[in-house]
């Protein structure tokens, strides 16, 4: 067991692209603990689609060995930690097992809105702070600028900030002897009741869930009978290790060491992130104060184009669910796409993943319906339903009310496009909160309602400042609003995967953009198809697709005009026949195009 003044636990926390997972391999790199030959750029980010889009989404943990400058040998334990705002809930669970970060900063960019949401959970978790601006290497970099920022924006001392370049290793030293002098060894009795906390869990093929804890109390030991205090599960454990970033078994861990334990659990669901594990005979009474579980947010439907694909699906869907606690899933049909799933996610950035990996790794072609998010419904006998689907919402004639969520938004961007971005802002019916400049930067706070935000509100920010502005949301409560459900009929069908809930003084305008989209999206039939827009019974929008019209009079040459008209007459009736009976196809490109906003 190691000495707990030589344990040093700590997360590195910035901006998306800022340099953490780089970092965290100069760091591994320069203490050998890995050798050359296994040695690859990224070697925390596991997954294909990780290394691929450049961005870290699982937090991941590693254990460095280091002889520090005055002789002793120290263990340092590193939780590498996503920046995107979707795996916020990654980032708060990773910072209380540890007690300091290291903020990264690119000393070319700045301070962007994530460094801002990452430092503070870090503050929150009571961390001691080391500021590091890396990509010194670059000629644009400006580290006095970056350090008044630092000051100025989040307010933490950068007078000790050490310049680094992960990139080519300088100053990498330096940042390990930081981590030993600046942070704090962690606190823990080894004879107390065992307390561990349970930081992430994943499915293993041959091992079934493992388990990444920081013990807090007590040991933990191979062999112990362990009890899991969210739902009273008692278990064995078969290993306990750690991971040098491969696992490696270990007798025991004490107080203040991160690692993982197996013990044959079968599946990840009864493993809650947060959770306390204590030993079954004389453990803890009291849990550690836990978290929140992480809660979805964005729901959608997903369908296989091929509906024979569907057990696929569900196979597909079953084994992602196995990984992602934060992931949920149920099974339900649509009248215009079969069978399929309506499933909860954190975030966009999260939906994309998972999608991608469905596509990727399980070879499936699939159909996202329109991104919603829960609305509550007070009907008028004072019961609230919690409504995922537009196409589920109960009579218009018994509901009370309808409260929408909402977000605290925080934007960062150049002076230059403020405009921009505050008519975007407003566009979606937004509240500004707070307006403030940071150098030529200003930060805008708004409130925005979510359901405005979820669908292309990232991709319009991106375009209105050429890329430069940086976004981070927050969760804030439900507030009421005039909502209504606009539905979509086609040929006078309603088009159940093309209900949208909008706020009634929008209603006509998107109903309008909608009915022109599709009939740009939708191909000519044989007969003519009405697109139209309605709320309840009311349609408030129409547009008309043409038919196509064969040349029925080619055959008669001269003549009698009343043979024309006569072939006319009988195209026209079968045309009527064909509306009443014709099916419209709708291609799967017209569902998420018709949905985009202001394209």
């Amino acid at each position: 067991m190691t000495d707990l003044a030589h344990i040093r636990n700590f997360s590195i926390v910035a901006h998306i692209d800022h340099g953490k997972s780089t970092l965290a391999d100069r760091l591994i790199q320069e203490t050998n603990t890995v050798s050359e030959r296994d040695m690859k750029e990224q070697l925390l980010d596991a997954m294909d689609i990780e290394r691929e889009r450049g961005i870290t989404i699982k937090a991941n943990t590693v254990r460095i060995e280091y002889t520090a400058r005055d002789g002793e040998d120290y263990v340092l334990n590193l939780i590498d930690t996503p920046g995107h705002v979707d795996f916020a809930y990654e980032v708060s669970r990773s910072m209380r097992a540890v007690e300091g970060s290291l903020l990264v900063v690119d000393s070319t960019q700045g301070v962007e809105a994530q460094t801002l949401a990452n430092v503070y959970q870090a503050i929150d978790a009571d961390h001691e702070i080391v500021p590091v601006f890396n990509k010194i290497d670059l000629p644009a970099s400006d580290i006095d600028r970056v350090a008044e920022q630092v000051e100025d924006v989040i307010g933490i001392d950068a007078s000790g900030a050490i310049p680094v370049s992960a990139k080519t290793g300088e100053g990498i030293r330096e940042v390990l002897e930081a981590i030993v002098t600046r942070l704090p060894a962690p606190k823990g009795a080894p004879d107390a009741p065992l307390k561990a906390m349970l930081v992430d869990s994943w499915y293993d093929a041959y091992l079934g869930v493992i388990v990444l804890v920081r013990v807090i109390d007590g040991t933990l030991k191979k062999g112990a009978r362990v009890r899991f205090m969210s739902n009273g599960a008692v278990h064995g454990v078969d290993r306990v290790g750690v991971f040098r970033p491969t696992m490696q078994d270990v007798g025991e861990l004490g107080p203040g060491e991160i690692g993982f334990l197996t013990a044959s659990i079968k599946q990840v669901r009864d493993t809650r992130v947060g959770d306390t594990i204590t030993t079954e005979k004389h453990g803890a009474t009291e849990p550690l104060p836990g978290f929140k579980p992480s809660q979805p947010v964005v729901f959608c439907g997903l369908f296989p184009v091929d509906n024979a694909e569907f057990e696929d699906l569900r196979d597909a869907i079953d084994k992602l669910a196995l990984n992602d606690a934060s992931f949920s899933h149920e099974m339900e049909t649509s009248a215009a796409l079969g069978f399929g799933f309506r499933c909860g996610f954190l975030g966009l950035l999260h939906l994309e993943v998972i999608r991608d990996r469905i596509e990727r790794e399980y070879g499936i072609d699939l159909v996202t319906t329109a991104p919603s998010v829960i609305y509550h419904v007070h009907m008028r006998d004072g019961s609230m339903i919690e409504l995922h689907n537009p196409a589920d919402m109960p009579d218009p004639t018994l509901v009370d009310h309808i409260e929408e969520p909402r977000i605290k938004a925080t934007i960062l961007v150049p002076d230059e496009y403020l405009g921009d971005v505050l008519k975007l802002c407003q566009d979606r019916r937004g509240i500004q909160e707070d307006l403030t400049y940071a150098g030529s930067r200003a930060m805008v706070v708004y409130d925005l309602p979510l359901n405005e935000v979820v669908f292309d509100f990232y991709d319009r920010l991106k375009s209105v400042t050429k890329g430069y502005a940086s976004f981070d949301y927050q969760m804030t409560g439900y507030r009421q609003d005039n909502l209504v459900k606009m539905q979509i009929l086609v040929n006078e069908e309603p088009v159940d995967a093309l209900s949208i809930m909008v706020h009634r003084d929008r209603a006509e305008s998107r109903g309008r953009a909608m009915c022109e989209k599709l009939k740009d999206l939708i191909p000519r039939h044989m007969f003519k198809i009405p697109i139209q827009a309605a709320i309840g019974g009311k349609v408030i929008a129409r547009e008309t697709l043409a038919a196509l019209r064969k040349d029925v009079t080619a055959k008669c040459y001269g003549g009698d005009v009343s043979r024309k008209k006569k072939l006319l007459d009988k195209q026209k009736a079968g045309k009527k026949k064909m509306r009443q009976f014709g099916k419209v196809d709708i291609p799967q490109e017209a569902f998420i195009s018709a949905l985009k906003m202001d394209g």
